[in-house]
């Protein structure tokens, strides 16, 4: 190919959710509700854990750890969308999207890997109780949680890298609301091989051995728990995992509804849809199911608003 035939993408344009006229204000007024919620529950969790003496846990350590992974990448992506709503064109430029793309890999990659790290500490909880202290000691989070950010950040590198290598020139319309892996690809007109081979090995890395590892701990949590005698102590050892479970299942559940889709053209239209739910529900939900479910974070929220109260 010539060089003189092609013009280098400085920028590109998002196409948005959708086209229509009349959904723009109602959509722009909901995902702006769900922003402020996952804000406000994100920021609050991550306040009251620090605050409260009580949350003091390995748990709940790695619980803030996750809202703070959660707020981020909410913020990476949902700002940009809401413009899409009020303005004709969103525009973003050729480097603030290999900036989105790449903190968003940066999060979506560690919140994989922190929901396998929160599956091992309610295995060592249920299953090593006497030990938990010791295994889960406060240096042994901390290197947990940097392994967590070091793996999101040598994914995205590596995702981001190779996409920089790609060569823009078919066409600048993203049929996305953010800058995402696939609707990349599809404007490239150079060769997306390696990026493609990047992106198996990666996923696989950081999709499967997660769900693995999430599998394996409440294969071993689930024997456990059916060894106790007590219905009662049961019921305690399962209350403990349910809200790890439930985020869990919505989080993996929301990722293989995107991305086990047949690749057509109707099927990324569905897809920009089912992606909603796994970067703007998912953020928003968390801080929701671990607060309603748990009742710790109850105990450390009457408290916390109690004290205030009477200051």
């Amino acid at each position: 190919m010539e060089e003189g035939n092609h013009s280098t993408v400085t920028y590109f344009i998002l196409a948005g959710l959708t086209e229509k006229p009349e959904l723009q204000l109602p959509l722009f007024l909901l995902f702006l509700g769900i922003y402020a919620l996952t804000v406000v529950g994100n920021l609050g969790m991550i306040t009251l854990i620090r605050l409260s003496s009580y949350l003091h846990t390995p748990m709940y350590y790695l619980l803030s750890s996750l809202s703070l992974i959660d707020l981020s990448y909410a913020t990476v992506i949902t700002p940009k969308m809401l413009v899409n709503f009020v303005m004709e064109k969103n525009i973003i430029s050729y480097p603030g999207c290999m900036a989105q793309f790449y903190f968003f890999s940066v999060f979506a990659i560690a919140e994989c890997h922190m929901l396998a790290v929160m599956a091992y500490d309610r295995y060592v909880a249920i299953c090593s109780p006497l030990l938990y202290n010791i295994t889960m000691s406060s240096q042994v989070c901390c290197w947990m949680v940097a392994g967590v950010y070091s793996m999101g950040l040598v994914g995205a590198t590596a995702h981001t890298g190779c996409m920089l290598r790609v060569d823009f020139c078919k066409a600048d319309v993203i049929n996305h609301y953010f800058c995402d892996l696939s609707p990349l690809l599809e404007l490239s007109c150079s060769s997306t091989f390696i990026n493609e081979v990047v992106g198996m090995c990666f996923s696989t890395f950081n999709i499967f051995l997660p769900t693995l590892a999430i599998l394996s701990s409440y294969f071993f949590i689930i024997a456990s728990i059916l060894r106790i005698r007590s219905t009662e102590g049961r019921s305690k050892a399962f209350s403990t995992c349910s809200s790890h479970i439930l985020a869990v299942t919505v989080f993996f559940g929301s990722l293989a509804f995107m991305y086990l889709q047949p690749s057509s053209v109707s099927s990324m239209d569905q897809g920009k849809v089912s992606s909603v739910f796994y970067t703007i529900i998912v953020p928003m939900l968390n801080p929701l199911i671990y607060s309603l479910r748990n009742k710790d974070v109850k105990v450390a929220l009457k408290k916390f608003f109690g004290k205030r109260i009477f200051l």
